[in-house]
Formats: C-alpha cells, structure tokens, sequence
C-alpha cells in the first residue's frame, strides 16, 4: 500500500512539499517524460492510496498538522 517512487515524485512536486515550489501536470510531466494526462492518472491513484494508508492507521488531521 505504499506509494511507488513515481508517486510520490508526483505528489511532492505537485503539491510544493519538501520546499519544492508546486508544479503543473504539464511540468511533472516533461521532467518524467510521461503525459500530462498520465500525471494525474498516477497523481489520482496515489491520492486514494493515501486515503487507505489515513484510514488505516487512524490518523486525524490533528495528527498531520
């Protein structure tokens, strides 16, 4: 249930974590040579994946902030 490496490149820059600024579909999608559509294919897929890791282990927002 893991993200795959491929995911979470995708979710870190998307989403400017680890102080990286957020990046368009477009941009993630040049940098790893894969469609803009393919990104957010695996962006979706990772994002339910983490929902299940979230339920699982029970974590609250208050937990995340």
């Amino acid at each position: 249930n893991e993200l795959t490496p491929k995911e979470k490149y995708i979710i870190i820059h998307r989403f400017g974590l680890y102080n990286n600024d957020p990046q368009t579909l477009e941009e993630i999608g040049q940098t790893l040579e894969l469609t803009r559509e393919r990104i957010r294919q695996v962006e979706a897929k990772a994002l339910v994946k983490l929902r299940r890791i979230i339920d699982k282990h029970k974590i609250t927002l208050d937990d995340m902030l």
